[in-house]
């Protein structure tokens, strides 16, 4: 099958395109921005690119044109289509479909190679744990596919098929794992449902769920009725992995629930702002350190993890990814033991360098949070990690199209409580960052460009310091140009 991708140098379409390319099938696509790293991952496939939608890419002829969710019907301000190519699909009558939907068509469940998918879904923490529960299982010879979005240091790519089952296997019903991130985006402009309803999972995982995406959801209830489909598709055999500490997730299941349900928390003086924060209600708990813990199954000590992963909201992503890999046999201990060894996440606490300093080096820090909560845990994990006495340097830009609204402007200060110092870049906001940072005083500044931003940061940071950028995007190489800005002015 020839497949032409619109929108393929997102990282869900981009993972989907290498599957599709490992599967055996043509692969080409086109995006607006067709650029280095992913432009030239797609391309060492052998994938060809077309940089943004003409319709003249209809002489390409493919079998089927799947379609990302980047795609619309918009217009511009002269009345001309956005996205010519998808008018010309349209009027053509040519076949196309979701990304998605083709996923769950052509790889997940694929007659002549059933998978047992099991979906990391949650507002956070969804590419950790599915990085984690995806190299559990290799570390226990499953072989697992998988689609991350992100790249997993444990394997390098941010998707593979995985272990193909033998014709034997398959006439016996066993199913070679596959582990996906489950977003609750929605799917493409002609499918509203959240992307995850397509994965039909035996085995998922819900992490968490607050309000997020205010640019497709009008509350936190819309958000959960997309939880309870979600739940819906797994099937009687099936295992729900829940954090105990969410009412709002306690509400999905009240919804409705057909599968076991295994639920995961920490002691409530590790999340006392958790209105579900009691141990007693989960069956798998821990009792330590974020760095150094003990895995405990209806109170006894099955396993122990021991790692350089910083941050209880870490703790919770490994308890969740040991009871799933439970569902397929592995052992918590093995599970437990297997964690020790992972190696995060690209930009999830990546250290992109250090500047030396007499006194201290200072270390700077990439992290994709971009929700308050995210900023919060990654901010309080360093903490864990350097120790009350360190200062921490919060570099932030609120980019998501939920912080973009200004949607949870207001929740900004709380989130950055751990920090010393708080920098935000203010560019493209329609919202008065300065006004939502006030009750920081003087630890905030905003800079409406990223030298200003580097500016400021360079100006306050002193020996010894920890900087920690955070953005769901690139942030304009804020990292690299912080560390040679510091490294000059030293």
């Amino acid at each position: 099958m020839h497949i032409h991708i619109l929108g393929i140098c997102g990282t869900f379409m981009g993972g989907l395109a290498a599957l599709a390319r490992e599967a055996g099938h043509k692969v080409t696509g086109c995006d607006a921005g067709v650029y280095p790293p992913m432009s030239d991952q797609l391309r060492s496939l052998g994938i060809e690119l077309i940089e943004g939608f003409d319709a003249d890419q209809m002489r390409l002829q493919p079998d089927m044109y799947v379609i990302g969710n980047v795609v619309s019907r918009a217009r511009l301000p002269d009345g001309s289509p956005k996205f010519p190519l998808m008018e010309a699909i349209l009027e053509s009558g040519a076949a196309y479909t979701s990304g998605p939907q083709w996923l769950s068509e052509h790889v997940l469940h694929h007659p002549t190679q059933p998978r047992h998918v099991l979906a990391v879904a949650g507002t956070h923490g969804k590419t950790t744990t599915t990085s984690m529960l995806a190299w559990v299982l290799q570390a226990a010879g499953l072989e697992p596919g998988f689609l991350v979005g992100g790249v997993p240091m444990n394997f390098g790519v941010s998707a593979r098929l995985g272990r193909l089952a033998t014709g034997a296997e398959v006439a016996k019903g066993k199913r070679t794992p596959f582990v996906i991130e489950a977003d609750e985006y929605d799917t493409a402009f002609f499918d509203k449902r959240s992307k995850f309803v397509h994965y039909r999972p035996r085995t998922a995982i819900l992490n968490n769920l607050e309000f997020d995406h205010a640019d497709i959801f009008d509350n936190l209830g819309a958000i959960e009725r997309q939880f309870h489909h979600l739940v819906r598709t797994v099937p009687a055999s099936g295992r729900l992995v829940v954090n105990a500490h969410e009412e709002s997730l306690q509400r999905v299941l009240t919804q409705g629930c057909w599968s076991e349900v295994a639920r995961f928390g920490v002691n409530a003086s590790a999340n006392s702002a958790s209105a579900f924060a009691d141990a007693q209600a989960a069956d798998w708990s821990v009792s330590g350190e974020p760095h150094d813990f003990a895995v405990l199954h209806k109170g006894q000590e099955v396993g122990r993890v021991q790692w350089d992963i910083t941050g209880v909201h870490n703790q919770l992503n490994a308890l969740a990814a040991i009871a799933a890999a439970q569902h397929l046999g592995v052992s918590p201990a093995e599970a437990a033991k297997s964690l020790s060894h992972f190696q995060n996440v690209r930009r999830r606490m990546e250290v992109r360098g250090t500047v030396s300093r007499e006194g201290g080096d200072i270390t700077v820090y990439d992290d994709f949070a971009h929700h308050p909560t995210a900023i919060r845990t990654t901010v309080d994990g360093l903490r864990r990690k350097v120790g009350p006495n360190a200062r921490i340097l919060a570099v932030f830009e609120p980019r998501s199209n939920t912080m973009k609204l200004g949607t949870m402007k207001s929740q900004l200060p709380w989130s950055l409580e751990d920090a010393n110092l708080a920098f935000c870049h203010s560019g493209g906001l329609d919202w008065n960052a300065a006004e939502a940072l006030a009750p920081m005083g003087s630890r905030a500044l905003v800079g409406s460009t990223v030298d200003e931003v580097i500016a400021q940061v360079v100006a306050a940071a002193l020996a010894g310091d920890h900087v920690l950028c955070m953005s769901n995007g690139g942030f304009g190489g804020i990292h690299a140009k912080l560390l040679a800005a510091l490294s000059h002015g030293r």
